[in-house]
Parts: C-alpha cells; structure tokens; sequence
C-alpha cells in the first residue's frame, strides 16, 4: 500500500485546523502512523514472514488500508462487526481472533456464503464440536485455527496436553476444517527490556511450531502457525516454522507501549485534543474538557514504573511536556497536573488554549471516538476525516 498520500475527506473544509475543531476530539498524525507501520514490516520481511495486521485498535477502513498489505488482506478481528464492516469494505481472508461462542457460529457462516474466508478461533472439544455441527448445517466446512497458550497468560491449550490438542484436531477435521494453530504471547506486556521479550518471542515460536508438528505427526492438517503481540513482533530473532505474524497496536503505539520499551513517546500517532476551561491555581491544577469518556477510563501504566495518569499531556505541536499529566478525570473534566515527585512546572496554559493528550492504551481511547482528524506532524490543518466504529 501506498504510505505517502492520502485522500482528503470530502466536503472538508479547507480551512479546518486543530484550533477549529470541537473538543474533546481524536487526533491522528499520519506521519507517525506511517512511520510506526515501516518499522515494523522491514524486519518481518527480512524474517520471511507475513503480516496479518490487527484491525481492532484502528476499527477503521481508512487506517486498515494504510497497513494491509492488499486491499483483501489478510487481516485480524476482535468483533464480528468488525468482520462485517471490513467485509463489506473488500477484505476476504480475516481470523476472528476470540474464542469462538457457538451462539455466533451462524454470524460467521452467513460471511462465509458471501465469499469471506473467516476463520475462527477455539481451545476446546466443545467449541470444535460446535463448530462441526454448524459445517453440517450450513453445509460448509467452517476453518478454525486452535489456540495455544503459551505463557499462562489468558486462553489456550496447555502446550504439554498433547490429548486435549489431539482431539480438538481430529474433531474439527472430521467435521469442519482445520486451519491450523495460533497464538498470542500476553507476557510479553510485562516489560523487562530487549532480552526478555527476545525470550517471550522464542517461547510464542516454539509453543506454536511443536503444536504444529504433534498434529501433523498424527496425519493432521495445519497449514497455518500464527504469532503476535506488538511486544513481540517488534523482537523475533527467528521465526523458523512460523508462518505469519499478528500485530495491531503498533500502528499507533501508545503509553503502555512505550512504558516497557517498544517505542518511544514520540512514536505515539494518537491524541486526543482538549480545551482549557478553568484553573485551580492553589491545588496545582489545569482544567480541560478532556475526561475519561474522551481519555478512557484505561490505566495500564499504573502498574509500569512510570505512572502516566490518564494519559501524558502535549501542547498542540505534539511536543509532550515534562512529567505533565492528566493526574485525574471525571466524566467531562480532566485535570492536568505535574507528576508526583517532579519538579517540573505547569505550563503556561490560558482559557481556551489547546493541549493534545497521549493515551494509555491506543485501542481503548480510540475507542471513544467516532472520527480520526488527520493531520501531518508540525502542522496543524486537518487534512481528514476517517470514521471509525465499534459495536460487536
């Protein structure tokens, strides 16, 4: 896909900058966002491997376009109307990457009438029973893909069950389609620098790659082994008997990110501009119209070394001010204040003066948002409008 341009909504106002718009609103720097897509995808290209974007931080077809490598794919989902849009937009090979609920099994076949290849995930007999019958009904044979677990983290089969993968193998060939096996290295959110997330990387690799060959030892399909988390993809050193890789947030990057060491502050595309609309000078305060129904209620870097807040405050350039955060949010307020323990002051902000504001965690603040304003990095005309949606 092309990086370097893009097309300018219609019916934008030429006019339109960041001191023109409503506030609270979400602001994308294509610039950054370009530049964090380039950096991933020339190390996954000298590894051998394909990128399976994640769609479900942009929720956007206008994003989407700018990080698949073809308009029909592949690609990643969290929600089935995450599917459906996409679908709608011309993407056709697309893995429904939450485990599968039977109840949803007739979304997923209706897709699949339509010439969408949706794949599910699953990490049970009973889900691959499931999914068996609903081939049969619908007469078709519904792929899936079984997921491993390989560091405790959330879902998966236990890579030393070799019983339980077997089965679930052998349920879904005889009644449906294996896909193959797939991953996602969780651990790898904890941090810990270069040689740690080398390691997490490996044990997502090896976890998936011995899945593999135990079901092909017993005659069984599986054409596809999938890893990914933006944590690791960003530090594969071998990715010897893989066959794709899954990544999504890394298209905009966020706190939580930059909080154990996968990029740098200024990497963050995302934003959201807010106001100023009062002070309380005797507390330390700067008061915006950016709260946490604009921010996210999200505080993953509580827990890192640095604790940013509701998120990390810029001036409207995009430049982040030192140790300034939102300290503090309600519904419709935020509140600026310097970080505990600094020296740092607050700036010198006015009523009405605008501040841009990094999120915690990308997918959660965007979330929030119908609309991306895009802009290009130092400037501050918008040069569009790219909608965005949620649901399930």
């Amino acid at each position: 896909m092309d990086l370097a341009t893009f097309a300018p909504s219609p019916g934008l106002a030429a006019t339109t900058t960041l001191e023109t718009l409503e506030t609270p609103c979400l602001v994308l720097d294509a610039d950054r966002m370009d530049r964090n897509i380039k950096r991933l995808r020339n190390p996954l290209d000298d590894l051998g491997v394909s990128l399976r974007p994640h769609l479900k931080t942009a929720k956007s077809i206008d994003v989407a376009r700018r990080f698949m490598s073809a308009p029909e794919g592949p690609a990643t989902v969290s929600t089935l109307k995450e599917a459906e849009q996409f679908a709608a937009a011309g993407v056709r090979d697309m893995i429904y990457a939450v485990g599968i609920a039977p109840s949803k099994l007739a979304r997923v076949a209706e897709l699949r009438a339509k010439g969408v290849d949706l794949v599910v995930v699953l990490d049970t007999v009973e889900q691959a029973q499931a999914v068996a019958e609903a081939s049969r009904d619908a007469g078709m044979r519904i792929p899936a893909m079984i997921e491993i677990d390989c560091d405790g983290h959330r879902s998966g089969v236990v890579p030393g069950n070799h019983a339980q993968l077997l089965e679930i193998g052998q349920t879904l060939a005889a009644g449906a389609e294996l896909r193959g096996v797939l991953t996602h290295a969780g651990d790898s959110y904890k941090g810990g620098g270069d040689h740690a997330q080398q390691r997490y990387a490996e044990a997502e690799r090896l976890a998936v790659v011995k899945a593999a060959q135990l079901l092909r030892g017993a005659g069984l399909p599986c054409p596809v082994v999938s890893v990914g988390s933006t944590p690791t993809a960003h530090h594969a050193k071998d990715l010897t008997g893989v066959t794709e890789v899954r990544a999504g947030v890394f298209v905009f990057f966020d706190l939580v990110m930059a909080g154990i060491g996968i990029c740098q502050v200024d990497d963050i595309a995302l934003s959201v501009l807010a106001t100023v609309i009062g002070h309380q000078r005797e507390k330390g305060w700067i008061i915006t119209d950016g709260g946490w129904m604009s921010l996210s209620r999200d505080r993953g870097t509580s827990r890192q070394a640095i604790d940013q807040g509701y998120g990390l405050v810029s001036d409207i350039d995009g430049n982040a001010y030192q140790d300034i955060i939102v300290a503090d949010a309600n519904q419709e307020h935020g509140i600026i204040a310097v970080r505990p323990g600094s020296d740092a002051r607050l700036p010198d902000l006015a009523i009405g003066d605008r501040v841009r504001i990094l999120p915690n965690h990308a997918c959660a603040t965007a979330a929030q948002h119908p609309v991306y304003h895009v802009v290009r990095s130092g400037s501050h005309a918008v040069e569009a409008c790219w909608p965005r949606f949620g649901g399930w």
